[in-house]
């Protein structure tokens, strides 16, 4: 079931709030435990047949951080706990491997002997990832001894509470977990209801409108590339543009859909996304992109592999090493191995970079609004560079699609523009850039007026314009609110008035009318 979807909108959410609320005036047991029946229903929309196998997980893990737990207060050898942490990661990671990555593998073993050996049956199921590593992080908490006793009810609410459970964010159960025995979530909040309703519409305005909108100019171009065809330079970044902007408001509008639809509830996810584009540099653009994933990363993965005292190459390997794992995470394949590896090795030019400059005697908390602006087109045009191989479904396609950014296959804008830039020819001609008849590409590759207004248009939005979560500073919808827009201000405020609810109103009709067909988040497929 998807959020952007009727059903969802106008039967599941209402009727699942209503009863909770319901349940909740007599029993909060029982409205904990309704609302884990309507997330498993809300799974098992999309295939039932995993029911089961999100349900044994849960249990499984449930009964392995609890033996932990108590081992632990029992005062039992650590061994003994190391080797219940250690069962529970092979049986996650096996599972995970199993539906995810074993055709990689398969595909990989069958170029390097010549079999032809294939899982074709296998069904990615939805959201495994998610849930599998927010259980390996219960899990490696519990052996830390930073979890308690905890009750089947709540976990089981923890891993399939619906908001999350497909897409994201990665819960962690000290954020999670102490809200579900809060009392007041049990009773309706207005202010909660409209705070809640608000993200939720400005989200699905978000997805529908903005990213679907979209949508169309980046898939044209990038199918275009998967035929085998090359696409010249403005081509080839306009698809990259078309589609870092469609997967901007895609994320950004699922995260604030889920943020909007727990609040109803009373329950606050942790932020997820926070205007990325608006980065001055590599690090700071994870800290705002998939912002769970990345604490995951930073604190299961980087952080045991840098414990102690390490050289400069050390640490930086490890960054790499990190970002191979987060490429993995997003696909089985070259692809998203090859674009974690990008980003590992951007992160460790930001490492130099940043240790240059402080051997310089710079300040690097501070700069000017020229390497502000600087440090964000850098990051941006690296984040596009690198989005061929997280986009196209094979290296042929990212291959040929970087070729086009670099400009290896020509530099040529429409004729139709030459009259337009008038004196400025002698200029492009010196340049390399050529003006050629693309009307016959046009309706191949989408590169039209119609995509050069649409892209300045969400260009517009996403660097003049500001956020979600600073519309609604007021209120803090989410957990963890990002601390470091220093250089943001809005005077665009969301308030309880007549003019606000109408605005609102409007943008969820718009929303609401451009439900056209279900059309998934892109985050889905991980």
């Amino acid at each position: 079931m998807l959020f952007n979807s009727y059903p969802f909108i106008f039967v599941f959410l209402p009727v699942t709030l209503f009863f909770f609320f319901a349940i909740g005036r007599f029993s909060q047991r029982f409205a904990s435990s309704w609302l884990v029946v309507a997330s498993i229903f809300f799974y098992g929309w999309w295939n039932p047949v995993y029911i089961p196998l999100l349900i044994s997980s849960i249990l499984f893990n449930y009964l392995i951080g609890l033996g932990i737990v108590r081992a632990k207060k029992n005062k039992a050898k650590n061994s003994f706990c190391r080797t219940l942490l250690i069962t529970g990661l092979i049986i996650d990671l096996s599972l995970l491997g199993y539906f995810k990555y074993a055709n990689f593998f398969l595909e990989n073993v069958n170029v390097l002997v010549g079999t032809n050996w294939n899982m074709s049956n296998i069904i990615l199921p939805l959201g495994i990832s998610f849930f599998t590593f927010t259980q390996i992080a219960f899990l490696v908490d519990a052996y830390r001894g930073e979890i308690q006793d905890y009750n089947l009810t709540h976990y089981a609410l923890f891993i399939t509470y619906f908001p999350h459970l497909i897409a994201g964010p990665i819960l962690h159960h000290k954020e999670i977990i102490p809200q579900f025995s809060d009392p007041s979530i049990y009773k309706p909040n207005l202010s909660h209801i409209a705070v809640g309703i608000t993200v939720f519409f400005i989200g699905l305005f978000k997805k529908t409108v903005l990213a679907d909108g979209i949508a169309p100019y980046a898939v044209t171009l990038f199918d275009f590339v998967a035929k085998g065809h090359e696409l010249t330079f403005f081509e080839a970044w306009l698809g990259g543009i078309c589609y870092i902007f469609q997967l901007y408001f895609d994320f950004s509008g699922y995260s604030d859909m889920a943020i909007g639809g727990s609040l109803l509830f009373g329950i606050k996810l942790p932020l997820n996304f926070h205007s990325p584009y608006k980065a001055v540099n590599i690090f700071e653009f994870w800290r705002r992109w998939h912002m769970t994933l990345s604490r995951f990363l930073r604190d299961y993965v980087y952080t045991p592999l840098s414990q102690g005292r390490q050289k400069s190459w050390r640490l930086m390997l490890n960054l790499s090493i990190t970002m191979l794992i987060g490429g993995l995470w997003h696909g089985a394949g070259w692809n998203y191995l090859i674009w974690g590896g990008l980003h590992g090795i951007y992160l460790t030019i930001n490492h130099i970079w940043r240790n240059i400059r402080r051997s310089l005697g710079h300040d690097i908390r501070h700069s000017t609004w020229i390497g502000r602006f600087l440090g964000c087109a850098l990051t941006v045009a690296a984040f596009i560079l690198s989005i061929a191989f997280f986009r196209t479904q094979d290296l042929n396609g990212a291959i040929l699609m970087t070729r086009g950014m670099l400009g290896l296959n020509g530099v040529a804008l429409p004729v139709e523009w030459q009259n337009l830039l008038g004196p400025l020819q002698p200029l492009f001609s010196a340049l390399g850039i050529s003006f050629k008849s693309l009307n016959s590409r046009v309706s191949d590759t989408g590169f039209n007026m119609n995509a050069i207004k649409l892209a300045l248009y969400h260009a517009f939005l996403i660097w003049f314009m500001p956020n979600t979560q600073q519309i609604m500073g007021k209120y803090f919808p989410a957990l963890n609110s990002y601390r470091g827009d220093k250089h943001t201000t809005t005077k665009i405020i969301w308030e309880p008035t007549l003019v606000w609810s109408v605005s609102v109103a409007a943008m969820a009709l718009i929303g609401l009318v451009y439900i056209t067909k279900a059309s998934e988040f892109l985050y889905y497929q991980f």
